[in-house]
């Protein structure tokens, strides 16, 4: 079945009066530990379902706000974070997204993030490049940690990851330019793609955070793998560093491998 990368933007733009009710966003519900929902991640991931499925009806859905036990991967599958950085949206910081990927034959062949605050549209299909609202965006030439942006993240809900985490921060901290937390995965990802930041990590990544984001990487022809420096699996929860490539290498081999 034809997916077409337009018509996917224009369904996902549908939901940005969902997305910035306020009065929504304040019935909020606690998941777990720094882990909260709110009536917008179930509005915009209900209205994502029914639409995707009125047009695509062979394609499974997976999202953050359901039980995924009956996806099967051996089909297409899409892959749904209706409000990626929730908390955010509960404080009205004005950093969160959506962010959707199309899971095909092995692989994520196409890649939407979409940031309703800003109007910016992050599009990638395999093979054809990664763009912002239509132009072609590319990953940072930057090859030097000392004039490196990196962003961080800091897995609020397992807080056990701490000493790790705030160490690699520090070691990163004192041999880049600086470091930046969005609080959004899939905006960070597409901060990394669009060359804004040279790369990005943050442990335990589920596949909604990060499947959208990573073709969008690997499109704007960067890097992204585990703390290990080996391939991802965007099916699975993932431990994630994004990169320009070179960038992201000095970070696994040197920092978050060891």
């Amino acid at each position: 079945m034809k997916v077409e990368m337009r018509e996917l933007e224009k369904l996902v733009r549908e939901i940005t009066p969902l997305f910035l009710d306020k009065e929504r966003a304040s019935m909020v519900r606690e998941k777990g530990l720094a882990d909260f929902v709110t009536q917008v991640d179930f509005q915009v991931q209900e209205h994502m379902r029914e639409q995707l499925y009125r047009r695509y009806p062979d394609i499974q859905f997976m999202g953050e706000e359901k039980n995924n036990d009956d996806v099967d991967f051996s089909g297409d599958v899409w892959i749904l974070d209706p409000v990626d950085g929730t908390l955010n949206l509960i404080h009205d910081y004005r950093e969160s997204a959506l962010s959707l990927g199309l899971w095909h034959e092995g692989r994520v062949c196409m890649g939407l993030i979409y940031q309703p605050y800003t109007d910016e549209m992050y599009t990638a299909e395999y093979g054809r490049g990664a763009f912002l609202n239509g132009e072609p965006i590319h990953v940072s030439a930057e090859t030097e940690m000392i004039r490196s942006l990196i962003s961080i993240g800091t897995t609020p809900y397992a807080k056990e990851t701490a000493d790790r985490n705030f160490r690699d921060f520090k070691e990163i901290f004192l041999r880049s330019a600086d470091i930046r937390r969005m609080g959004s995965a899939a905006i960070e990802l597409a901060y990394v793609a669009a060359g804004r930041t040279e790369a990005f990590f943050e442990r335990d990544l589920k596949p909604w955070d990060f499947a959208a984001g990573m073709l969008l990487v690997q499109e704007a022809g960067g890097s992204v793998t585990g703390f290990d420096g080996n391939p991802v699996d965007a099916r699975m929860r993932s431990d994630i560093v994004a990169g320009n490539g070179t960038i992201g290498e000095i970070l696994t081999r040197e920092i978050l491998s060891r």
